[in-house]
């Protein structure tokens, strides 16, 4: 098989990913979609290695091997942020991405963490 079918299929996987982090709005969408990504890059690595191993007589297989890990590392991310949305969906009640940003912004003045000296100074 030539190159150009698996770099293009793992061109498109890729587009398709990168379309799913910047349009979706949904914490588990963007998850998979970066997903997406990673397999596009796997895909990338398994056809480059093969393909560079007839052209050098190679046993090593370095791509594959780099593969096995992008996998680990992807189980990692998708366990930990799966645990992360779903802590967020629970406190927040939405996993809604524009819905959230308000937490990395800090509390608000007068909310329940500003001091009393605050709350005098919104008051007055």
């Amino acid at each position: 098989m030539h190159l150009a079918y698996p770099a293009v299929l793992s061109a498109l996987l890729f587009c398709t990913g990168l379309y799913g982090v910047l349009a979706r709005r949904n914490a588990i969408l963007v998850l998979m979609s970066v997903e997406l990504m990673l397999n596009a890059v796997n895909l990338n690595l398994v056809a480059f290695d093969v393909w560079l191993s007839r052209a050098a007589q190679e046993t090593l297989h370095s791509g594959q091997a780099l593969t096995l890990f992008t996998i680990a590392i992807a189980a990692a991310e998708i366990g930990i942020g799966l645990a992360i949305v779903l802590a967020v969906y629970r406190n927040r009640g939405t996993s809604d991405i524009d819905k959230l940003r308000d937490t990395a912004e800090g509390p608000e003045t007068g909310g329940p963490d500003s001091s009393a000296a605050e709350k005098a100074e919104a008051t007055a």
